[in-house]
């Protein structure tokens, strides 16, 4: 069962930021295919990291609770990308692209002290690193829609 997480207390520096995004999106892939709880994954996920040494606190800290809020969140955030999604249901997405949305669709909720074309520049990021460039259009596309449908465009 997940417990309700409140956002990331502090934020890190940008390339931690990145990094933790990076690795949030890696935990809810074990999470959704894997089929383990977000919670089996976040207390196993780091203990094979590079070389055998996780990363810095504040990385674990902001990964761990992304990837706990988008987990804990997905019942609220799916019908917002479902909306800004014409012609897509989630459950026809690839993967690794639902994630990403649900990702970034979580913190333009729930992270307000992060700007918005912040989050979409990081999402398409990820989406270009571990998807493709038609998957970086389409997420730009769907973050583009719900951006405004949030009222912040």
């Amino acid at each position: 069962m997940v417990t309700e997480v409140e956002p990331y207390e502090q934020t890190p520096p940008v390339d931690a930021r990145h990094l933790g995004r990076e690795a949030a999106l890696q935990m809810l892939y074990q999470h959704e295919v894997g089929g383990m709880s977000i919670v089996e994954v976040c207390a196993t996920f780091w203990a094979g990291g590079p070389a055998g040494e996780p990363p810095p606190a504040e990385i674990r800290a902001f990964a761990t609770s992304l990837a706990e809020g988008v987990a804990a969140r997905v019942e609220a955030l799916d019908p917002l990308i479902a909306e800004a999604a014409e012609h897509w249901r989630l459950d026809r997405m690839n993967v690794v692209d639902r994630l990403i949305l649900r990702l970034a669709v979580y913190e333009l909720v729930h992270a307000p002290d992060t700007p918005g074309k912040v989050v979409i520049n990081e999402a398409l990021e990820l989406a270009h690193a571990f998807s493709g460039d038609d998957s970086a259009r389409f997420v730009n596309g769907v973050l583009d829609a719900v951006w405004k449908a949030l009222g912040r465009a």
